[in-house]
Parts: C-alpha cells; structure tokens; sequence
C-alpha cells in the first residue's frame, strides 16, 4: 500500500442512483443511505452530513495517543469516537493491537448515530470501506454479499440481517484491503453487535490467518509503506504466491484457533474465514451460502425532495 494525498475539505455528494450519498474527507470514505419518510430521510442526511465535517480533525488531534499499543488501562480521549476506538481493542490486549484498528468501524457507528438520532426511519446503514454500520426498524432486513476474493468478487452467500437479530455491525479485514494486514487471509467478515467491534474482530482474525516464515509469502515493514502507520516495524504481507491447498488449510486452522477464542469471550457473533478458495465459519449461523440462491427482497425507496442541499 503506497500513501494517497488526500483533500483536506470535506465532500459531500449524490452517487449517480441519487439514493445514496458519498462522503470523503482525507481516508474517510463513506456511503450513506437511509430509507423512510421524505422529510426523515432528509433530516437524517443533514444530520449525517453536519457530523461528517467535524471527525477527521477531531480524530487528528488526537492521532499520536491513538497509534499507541493499547494497554488494559483504557487511556482518556476527549473524542467519542477516539474513545469507542479505545474500549473495542481492549478486550484483545495483551497482543498488539492500536485504537486505529478499530476506526473505520468506530467512524461508521458515529455517523449511523447522528443521522437516525430522533429520526422516524424504516432503516439506514454507514458503509466506511466495507465496514458497516446498521439501524433497522421493525420488521426491517438488511442483505449483504459474502466475497471471498476482493479481485474476484464472486458471490460466496448472503448475509440476512433483520430487527430482532443483535447483529448491528459487519466488518471485512485482509491483505488485499485498503488496509495493511499481518496475515494472509483473502478475506475475513466478521458480524458483531456494533460495527467498531466487528472491525477489531476481521483485523485481529485476519493476522491470525497465516504461515510464519513461509517463503512463498512477501512482507515488509509497514512503516517502510506508510512511515506514520501506527503498525511502525512490524511486517505486512504485500504479496503471497500459490499455496498448496495443505498450507491453505494450515493458516485457516491458525486462524480458527484465534476467531475460536475470540468468539468464546462473546467478542462477535459470526465470522468467515477466506483464503485459497476454502472457507471456514465461527459462531452463529448468520452467514449462509444457502442465500446465494434467495434473491434480495426489493426494499422500499422514498426520494428526497431536495436534492440540490448537496452537491
């Protein structure tokens, strides 16, 4: 992963379906949409949208604190969402682990907040780069695919969320992500109670999925990649070459040993393990390749009135 030059404004436009909203500023890369009522729909994204302009500086300030190792004495942060980074990666320590692994996840929740926040909504979700954050109504559903391989995004199963599932959060993890990995796992999704533990749950397991000191896997440090990365020396994988499918099994295996444990202390409620075409489950039955031959039921869409509040 090589360092992008991100706009220091933040933007806030229509994707072209003019359904759903894009929001970027720096790293941040969010897709809003809610669904309802006309005029809670458009409360909701003015709310979304006022919250949006103010995270990145808030978490900038507080960013050197926020790369540290976290430790089982939660530090104080003045942000929210710095804080709610903090909680969702302490229950990991003593491995390694930085409040920055939780972020994406973390941002997505505040957003989700602010927007359904005394609004009458049927549902709403925060997409921040995988990492999702949900509100359902009653009787709402929510579907998402399951991709093994984000460069052959062929569809493994779905995802069925509903009202009376605990399930508000899902989080994907990888090397082959946006993000820089300690494993090898193609992909690692993980469904939990809020999106910011979801997130720490998919990096964590997605470390674990690996082979040390296989030759057939590439790393560097991941400061040589990005120097203010908050993983400073230690290697990341940037590139794994054919596995056998007994060296596959064996990563999955040292990953499943982690997401095991992990699940056991009530950490997520579900996980999929991805690597080499194989694929391995943790914790409830909510992802099911059953669904890839159940089509999506279609959801009811009222348009905003007005669309010329964003760009």
């Amino acid at each position: 992963m090589v360092q992008q030059k991100h706009s220091n404004t933040p933007k806030i436009r229509w994707l072209p379906d003019r359904r759903r909203l894009h929001f970027q500023h720096g790293p941040i890369d969010l897709i809003v949409e809610a669904f309802g009522e006309e005029e809670e729909i458009r409360c909701a994204y003015e709310q979304a949208a006022a919250r949006f302009r103010t995270i990145l500086q808030e978490l900038v300030q507080e960013l050197p604190e926020l790369r540290e190792a976290s430790r089982h004495s939660v530090r104080r942060f003045e942000s929210p969402i710095a804080r709610r980074m903090a909680r969702a990666v302490e229950p990991y320590v003593p491995a390694f682990v930085t409040p920055m692994a939780a972020v994406a996840g973390a941002v997505a929740d505040e957003i989700l907040m602010t927007m359904t926040r005394d609004r009458q909504l049927d549902k709403a979700y925060v997409n921040n780069g995988g990492d999702i954050a949900l509100w359902l109504s009653e009787d709402a559903e929510f579907e998402a695919g399951l991709v093994a391989d984000i460069d052959n995004p062929d569809m493994l199963g779905r995802i069925g969320i509903c009202e009376q599932t605990p399930v508000r959060g899902l989080a994907t993890s990888g090397w082959r992500g946006r993000s820089f990995s300690l494993g090898i796992a193609d992909s690692i999704t993980v469904l939990a109670k809020r999106a910011v533990e979801a997130d720490v749950a998919a990096t964590m397991i997605a470390n674990a999925v690996d082979l040390p000191d296989n030759p057939k896997i590439s790393r560097q440090p991941a400061q040589e990649l990005a120097p203010d990365s908050d993983l400073g020396d230690r290697l990341v994988t940037t590139s794994v070459a054919s596995l056998s499918e007994s060296e596959i099994s064996l990563a999955l295996d040292n990953g499943m040993q982690e997401a095991e444990a992990y699940y056991a202390k009530d950490l997520f409620y579900a996980a999929a393990l991805c690597l080499g075409g194989q694929v391995r489950f943790v914790g409830e039955p909510m992802i099911n390749p059953a669904y890839l031959a159940h089509e999506p039921k279609p959801f009811h869409q009222v348009e905003p009135a007005d669309r010329n509040q964003f760009a």
